[in-house]
């Protein structure tokens, strides 16, 4: 494992960075430091090609510590997998240099983007906004989605410290607080011309022709199956840890009328209705991940059915571990609440994993539905 030796660390800045809205910069440098930085990148690019079962785990263990920190790195490790697919092995030396420097990419294109490029002398120019760029002020480059003069969409890269991007600090939710997932301003973005590649909107149909080239096999596996996978896989590690402090938790607690709370029935039945299902959430993930792995391992060009399962599972994995943490909510009761710990953190910060639109209830079971069907789905990603 590659995390672990900072998840101490992590968990020690937690709370902080959950009131300040900021993950430490200590800790952002260490985990720059840390080998985690290129498990999804291929050999090719100087990555070491990670299992995604494995980052799953790194990113099960790390949720737990502080998910706003966690948050930030699954969305590097996902979007760079959707960055190697996008500008193909034409851009190899540009995603080896962000592989062997170890830099963060972030890619904010969540509701209300609008990026608009104007092309001249060589270069083109990006103006306009991205919103939802999750882990971008800790970023050093974003994925940008664009239009061109004639609309096409257009898909290229941009280094967050050259002039004229701004990043807005605009994240105000209840969950994830310190995710940084903010807006970023393109004010006359000065890109070279020959960094950039056309947008697919239903690109992993793209991926999947054996006739496109790709730097690696993996990158042939749609990105947001694998951040729906690794998302469950972060689910999973929150709500185990909520199960495990209530559990601790609890031992002495004496209930109304002295009774105590490791007697009560009722305590033993919600208790293990929650440890059910967040084993069955984990055995969920993990058993699309390896599925997944061994499709890489083999050179399996994915198929629908293929991102549908992926998708599905952590779909239900998600739910799985929404009804457990409400269980523990349940268990803990107004006192255990009032007694502090870390569960009213970690239960804000899960709200947003099955709200996250790749991974929503909604959106999948529709994909899923049409397929079933025999119709097309209609959803371009």
């Amino acid at each position: 494992m590659y995390i672990d030796e900072l998840l101490d660390d992590i968990a020690a800045q937690a709370a902080e960075a959950d009131r300040t809205k900021s993950v430490s910069s200590d800790i952002i440098g260490a985990i720059k430091a840390n080998d985690v930085m290129r498990l999804s990148a291929s050999p090719e690019l100087g990555g070491l090609n990670a299992g995604v079962a494995a980052i799953g785990r790194e990113l099960e263990m790390l949720a737990p510590a502080c998910s706003s920190t966690a948050w930030c790195l699954w969305n590097h490790l996902c979007t760079f997998h959707l960055f190697c697919g996008m500008l193909g092995p034409s851009h190899s030396e540009l995603l080896s240099g962000i592989t062997v420097r170890q830099e963060w990419v972030c890619f904010p294109a969540g509701a209300s983007t609008a990026v608009r490029a104007e092309t001249e002398s060589g270069q083109f120019t990006l103006r306009g906004s991205a919103a939802f760029g999750s882990g971008a002020r800790y970023a050093e480059w974003a994925g940008v989605s664009f239009v061109e003069e004639d609309g096409k969409p257009e898909f290229t890269m941009v280094d967050l410290r050259v002039p004229g991007v701004r990043i807005d600090p605009t994240w105000h939710a209840m969950s994830l607080r310190a995710s940084a997932t903010d807006h970023v301003h393109y004010d006359g973005v000065v890109v070279p011309a020959g960094r950039r590649e056309p947008f697919h909107l239903r690109y992993r149909e793209v991926f999947r022709d054996p006739r496109y080239a790709m730097i690696h096999h993996r990158y042939r596996e749609d990105w947001v199956a694998l951040s729906d996978l690794w998302l469950g896989a972060m689910a999973v590690g929150v709500s185990q840890a909520a199960l495990d402090e209530c559990c601790a938790g609890i031992q002495e607690r004496v209930a109304i009328l002295g009774t105590k709370m490791v007697e009560r029935p009722t305590i033993h039945v919600n208790l293990g209705q929650a440890g059910a299902l967040i084993a069955a959430a984990r055995d969920t993930v993990f058993a699309a991940l390896s599925e997944t792995d061994e499709r890489i391992a083999n050179e399996v060009i994915p198929v629908e059915s293929d991102y549908l399962r992926q998708v599905s599972a952590s779909m239900q994995a998600l739910q799985l571990c929404d009804d457990a943490m409400r269980l523990i909510l349940r268990v803990l009761g107004g006192n255990g609440l009032r007694e502090g710990g870390t569960f009213e953190r970690r239960y804000r910060d899960f709200q947003a994993m099955p709200l996250h639109i790749n991974a929503h209830r909604d959106r999948v079971t529709e994909q899923f539905g049409r397929h079933l069907l025999g119709l097309q789905t209609q959803n371009p990603f």
